[in-house]
């Protein structure tokens, strides 16, 4: 009787089981592994994406794998698979920066632009989430005869974890004014963002489209407030999607969104002239010394559209 009741444990574990008429499967297993160049995190042992502490003048994840198996955002410039645009050099993947600090942009990648230049790893590790913590530093660029110097730092968190067949990130940043007042400009080139795979784009004419949480879709979205949007579209003839939210306690919530029919995806809460006229004050805000804002967000790699991966249920959990 104890052989066979063990033999049934072991067929429960090995194959998953049914509890309530709902299918359990085992828990998913991620690794974040130390390399030269960064971090590599991987999803059951199959590659997920890769920390990559420098590509151009900053940090980015890069490639990002979705639930088919394929990549979800554009290889350029790190790669030139064909097909691909090559415009935008400074849109990497999955990134964090800001088009007017102090005057100086970190969005672009020219000799008169910042970098923010990764300084530690205060955690890796992987288990039932992978879970990378850093610290950066943000450097003006050198003038004549002069070497860099630091603007303001952040610290960083990614938390990688899955539900069903979505793989989520959420990705928390809080800037902290180290040096001296910083203020981050009113421009629409910022913030937290990701190009989209090529054949996702509107643009590209094969089904792409963006939406938001309030129903507005394509050109209609962009500049607007909204709780989270969502960028779908086909790869390799199977549709998938991004969503990003923004968490109800991130600084300026709801933000808005810098996303073109292009394949630019980000997430902008210190645009607003550079997005629409109005009158009274613009977006910009000055970060005092030794003071702190924190951004809150999380991606979502998901298939089919907004309503098929139920994006604003996604949201409203994410809110609790």
């Amino acid at each position: 009787m104890r052989s066979i009741r063990r033999l049934l444990v072991l067929l429960l574990i090995g194959v998953g089981f049914v509890v309530a008429g709902r299918s359990v499967s085992p828990a998913a297993t991620f690794t974040a592994d130390k390399t030269g160049d960064g971090i590599t995190v991987k999803l059951d042992n199959r590659p997920l994406t890769e920390y990559l502490i420098r590509s151009g003048t900053k940090p980015i994840l890069w490639p990002l794998i979705g639930p088919t198996g394929k990549p979800v955002t554009r290889s350029y410039p790190m790669q030139s698979p064909p097909g691909e645009t090559h415009d935008h050099v400074h849109q990497r993947s999955f990134w964090f920066t800001h088009g007017d600090v102090n005057g100086i942009s970190f969005w672009e990648e020219t000799p008169k632009a910042g970098s923010i230049v990764h300084r530690q790893f205060v955690e890796v590790k992987g288990g039932d989430t992978a879970r990378i913590v850093t610290r950066n530093d943000w450097m003006a660029p050198a003038a004549k005869e002069s070497k860099p110097t630091k603007m303001l730092e952040d610290e960083r968190t990614l938390v990688f974890s899955v539900e069903g067949d979505k793989r989520l990130i959420d990705f928390d940043v809080t800037l902290t004014a180290s040096e001296g007042p910083v203020t981050f400009g009113d421009t629409k080139e910022g913030t937290f963002g990701l190009r989209m795979a090529e054949t996702i784009n509107v643009d590209a004419k094969k089904g792409g489209r963006i939406v938001n949480s309030d129903g507005k879709t394509n050109l209609a979205a962009w500049g607007q407030p909204a709780a989270w949007v969502d960028y779908h579209g086909p790869v390799d003839g199977e549709q998938v999607g991004i969503a990003i939210l923004n968490h109800p306690t991130s600084f300026r919530y709801p933000t808005r969104w810098h996303v073109r029919p292009y394949g630019l995806f980000a997430a902008n809460p210190f645009g607003k002239a550079g997005f629409e006229a109005h009158d009274g004050p613009g977006g910009a805000f000055t970060l005092e010394q030794g003071k702190s804002l924190t951004l809150k967000y999380r991606v979502i790699l998901h298939r089919g559209d907004e309503k098929q991966a139920a994006i604003a249920d996604a949201f409203a959990k994410y809110a609790k």
